[in-house]
């Protein structure tokens, strides 16, 4: 270790207790991915307790020149949380109070370590919940889900994270506390609120959120429409949103995803089937029941094999325990994947996902289709073994491919997991040189000199990262950063 990491680590122990300084070889591996493919060490890690040491590790990194990656619980799908360019990663893991819970108004105040599931636990017996509700809702928090602007199943009818988050005290790239938004739906001025969520940690850290809490409806039916092929899944999906039919959730999963989850976790998905739809509808009673109607009489006309409808809440959380755990379960099937989180139209579902297939045929690599099908988000997850030489890469290249198809068809390259680092070298699909100057203008206007999360969502070359980063490798030492 040279003087210079000798004295930031010094200062870092300061702000945050010794304890809570990790720079050890062995430590550090735990950090170094998330839930994509790409890895890298941090040279160290900081876990602060409170918003002022948040602020104090900010300014010690940057006197020092180091980069800054704030990180949650890991979950990402993007590489975000990932310290590309080594640096100070900030774990916002011991920052989990819930603060407040306003009834009234229907709002909670929190930090950003909060589990995401546990604050929808912590409301329940007020008669309140948290919508957005990401599959890893059991492990990833809320400070993240503000980074990636999280969706989830029920994003359909409720909107992603940005529609449940009123305002944030977050840490300036020079240290500055300060606070973004408000209590209120409604804020005077520029929306910095909508700016900083999905921002990727690269203009600001969070420090506490104001969420809105939702009511618990009066009643709600699970269905599970089971198929033969995933052509008539998809078909029936456009057919119930063109009925004029928002459900809160609307949900697919092709034979490869059904064959993992049930040997996981046996939600009592059926054997044979080529896709299943997990359909929910909540509200008031006799609409729920209306729409139920609704939606089988759609779905029977797209030659389903048969249409449940739970009986119970054990068996709703049933299913959803296998919707839920389906990525988990993908274990079973290969030892890595590489989730592909695109968005398209609706009407254009059967033609991508029929594409999908036909890649997976062509190149040999089963790809496991799981989707929010209501707004046209897919998960395609390829399936391959880091350990076999050159699958890593040829995964990427088919997840690439994939992307390609997305926007080809009038859609984007992300519908919840961000950019990151896995989906950079893509973003010329959608943005022209003057789009990504134009985007890149705003590190500047928050002063940032990408001293935050560095080398994230813009390809290389759309901002003056490299001049800054190679400052700090020649006040560091050689081979800091690679």
């Amino acid at each position: 270790m040279n003087p210079e990491m000798d004295s930031a680590l010094k200062e870092l122990r300061q702000s945050v207790g010794d304890a809570y300084v990790i720079d050890t070889p062995e430590d550090l591996i735990v950090f170094e991915y998330d839930g994509a493919v790409d890895k890298a060490t941090p040279l160290a890690v900081v876990i602060p307790e409170t918003a002022q040491q948040v602020s104090e590790c900010v300014k010690v990194a940057r006197r020092h020149e180091l980069p800054i990656v704030a990180r949650g619980a890991g979950t990402g799908l993007s590489g975000g949380a990932i310290a590309e360019h080594g640096g100070v990663v900030i774990a916002m893991t011991r920052m989990t109070k819930i603060l407040e819970v306003d009834t009234e108004n229907r709002i909670a105040v929190v930090e950003p370590g909060v589990v995401n599931l546990d604050l929808s636990t912590h409301v329940a017996p007020l008669g309140l919940y948290y919508a957005p509700d990401p599959s890893s809702q059991r492990a990833c928090t809320i400070g993240g889900n503000v980074a990636e602007n999280s969706g989830g199943p029920h994003c359909l009818a409720y909107g992603v994270t940005t529609n449940h988050v009123l305002g944030m005290e977050v840490v300036l790239a020079d240290g500055t506390i300060q606070w973004i938004g408000g209590r209120t739906r409604e804020s005077v001025g520029f929306d910095l609120r909508g700016i900083l969520v999905g921002s990727e940690g690269t203009l600001a850290i969070v420090t506490k959120v104001v969420v809105r809490l939702l009511t618990k409806p009066e009643s709600v039916k699970t269905l599970l429409a089971i198929f033969k092929d995933l052509d008539d899944a998809s078909a029936a999906v456009s057919g119930i949103i063109g009925a004029g039919i928002v459900p809160a959730a609307l949900e697919m999963m092709d034979d490869l995803c059904i064959q993992a989850a049930e040997a996981s976790v046996h939600a009592g998905y059926p054997e044979g089937a080529g896709a299943v739809l997990l359909v929910e509808v909540d509200g008031i009673t006799e609409s729920v029941e209306e729409e139920v109607e609704a939606i089988e009489e759609v779905c029977n006309r797209f030659r389903p094999i048969e249409i449940r409808t739970a009986t119970d809440a054990e068996e709703r959380e049933r299913l959803w325990a296998g919707r839920k755990g389906v990525l988990g379960a993908l274990g079973r099937l290969a030892p890595n994947y590489l989730l592909v989180d695109g968005t398209v139209p609706r009407t254009k579902l059967v033609e991508v996902l029929s594409k999908i297939k036909q890649m997976s045929v062509d190149t040999g690599y089963p790809i496991a289709n799981l989707l929010h099908a209501g707004d046209g988000n897919l998960h395609p997850s390829v399936l391959f073994d880091e350990r076999i030489p050159g699958d890593t890469k040829r995964a990427l290249e088919i997840g690439g491919e994939i992307l390609e198809l997305c926007v080809e068809v009038g859609g984007v390259l992300s519908g919840e997991h961000g950019i990151g680092l896995e989906k950079q070298d893509h973003m010329p699909l959608m943005f022209n040189e003057s789009d990504l100057a134009v985007m890149a203008k705003l590190k500047p206007s928050f002063a940032t000199e990408d001293s935050l999360n560095p080398g994230k969502v813009f390809p290389t070359g759309a901002t003056c990262g490299d001049v800054r980063q190679a400052a700090a490798i020649a006040r560091v030492g050689p081979g800091a950063y690679v």
